[in-house]
């Protein structure tokens, strides 16, 4: 897939998952990345099909990748699929999700 979001648009994303929901990071990555041992996560890139973090385990920094649950090609539904990558994270993890 090429890449569907401009630098500006993956920067402006980055910026607001890391800052302003970095536990909501580490919640897709330890339920959905596969990392259940992550003790940190950031956010450091995404395309159509996905988004990545780096994660901390065991004090090293470690990739994941999350996949979209469909390809996404405009700015408007990375929102909505980030909120429900969250929303599974929380129900996978047995915990609440914030409204």
């Amino acid at each position: 897939m090429t890449q569907p979001f401009t630098e500006d648009v993956i920067a402006a994303v980055s910026r607001h998952m890391n800052d302003d929901h970095e536990d909501d990071n580490v919640l897709i990555v330890r339920a959905l990345g596969g990392r259940p041992d992550a003790t940190g996560a950031r956010m450091t890139g995404m395309d159509g099909e996905g988004i990545d973090f780096t994660a901390t385990v065991n004090g090293q920094a470690v990739p994941v990748r999350v996949p979209f649950s469909r390809p996404l090609t405009e700015r408007a539904e990375v929102r909505p699929e980030v909120v429900r990558l969250y929303r599974e994270a929380c129900a996978a993890l047995g915990l609440p999700a914030r409204t």
